[in-house]
């Protein structure tokens, strides 16, 4: 008994349709940039658009709250603009000359690049010891991780209040130390600008530890426990593997905990403006670089927003060097 082998039913107009590669989808898709030539599926009504399309709010928001804000400043910084508007006259190099020269600035600078010296490599190293004491899986364990985050959840100015009271003169730490007979008088925490600045740094320490030590706790969780366990059966502390194993785990989170503090530290403006009053500590002399751009282009009566934005040049200048120098720092450690 013999079978028929199965024959596809012709459609009526198959060969027609096949044959007729000249119809007007065809000759649409040949005009427009499009998937590969062996695409199939849904990749052959894929656009090369689509993907701007998907993100363009972003780009646009770039665009709009990036891109245009820094051309805009670099181009005030040629001029005398005033902080309400007006007419802006040119001024060529000016405000850069009169910024070189003007003892104010470099105060500020000094100020900014030596908050930055100091917090960044307390901010790089106490994160990561404090990562190191809550990573092991202990009763209760979750409540002091909860307890190191909560100062990130509250706000600059919420905590900056609450350190105004802790170290006023008759506040809770020298209404402590007098009762304690350590101090006769006040430590004038809030009235001497090296007292300011540096409590200044311990609030930004304070408030930023909780938030890197999850940095932390996530490149630790990398980092693998044979080799602990290996260095431990050949007789080495904790010391030494902290230092050996666990440091050179981390480095990668150490490098991108080290760059966003820098950035952050020369950028700070809430801790100053918090326990120096409005002018940034007595005689402004604890005023740092965000702080100077506010009082010099944003004061509506005596601003020049041309010579703020030619001071934001110089932040913008200062930071990006830092960056840089923390990506060739990786880069060479990678090697």
């Amino acid at each position: 008994m013999t079978t028929d082998t199965a024959r596809p039913v012709p459609v009526p107009g198959a060969e027609r349709t096949a044959a007729a590669p000249g119809t007007a989808a065809t000759r649409l898709r040949r005009l427009l940039p499009g998937p590969a030539p062996g695409a199939n599926g849904a990749a052959l009504y894929r656009r090369w658009w689509l993907p701007w399309l998907w993100t363009a709010p972003a780009i646009g928001c770039a665009v709009v709250f990036g891109v245009f804000p820094f051309l805009n400043t670099l181009l005030l910084s040629f001029t005398d603009a005033k902080p309400l508007g007006g007419a802006a006259g040119f001024v060529g190099l000016d405000n850069y000359t009169r910024m070189l020269g003007d003892s104010d600035f470099w105060l500020a600078t000094r100020n900014s690049v030596l908050y930055a010296l100091i917090v960044v490599p307390l901010m790089v190293l106490l994160p990561l010891l404090l990562a190191v004491l809550v990573e092991k899986n202990l009763p209760g364990i979750g409540f002091f991780r909860s307890a190191f985050y909560t100062p990130v959840l509250a706000s600059s100015v919420v905590v900056g209040l609450s350190w105004q009271w802790l170290l006023a003169d008759d506040g809770l730490v020298n209404t402590w130390l007098q009762k304690a007979h350590l101090i006769r008088s006040a430590i004038p925490f809030l009235s001497d600008s090296w007292l300011i600045l540096l409590c200044a740094m311990g609030l930004t320490l304070w408030k930023g530890l909780g938030w890197y030590m999850v940095f932390y706790l996530a490149a630790l969780g990398n980092v693998p426990k044979e080799l602990h366990e290996a260095a431990a059966m050949d007789g080495a502390g904790p010391a030494r593997r902290f230092w050996h194993i666990t440091v050179p785990g981390v480095r990668q989170a150490m490098m991108l905990v080290g760059t966003l503090t820098g950035i952050g530290s020369l950028r700070v403006f809430t801790e100053i403006y918090m326990l120096g009053s409005s002018t940034g500590g007595p005689g402004g002399a604890d005023r740092t670089l965000p702080f100077y751009i506010r009082d010099v282009g944003l004061d509506p009566l005596t601003g020049n927003a041309g010579y703020g934005s030619a001071v934001s040049v110089a932040l913008f200048v200062l930071t990006l060097g830092l960056t840089l120098l923390a990506q060739r720092l990786t880069k060479e450690d990678e090697a």
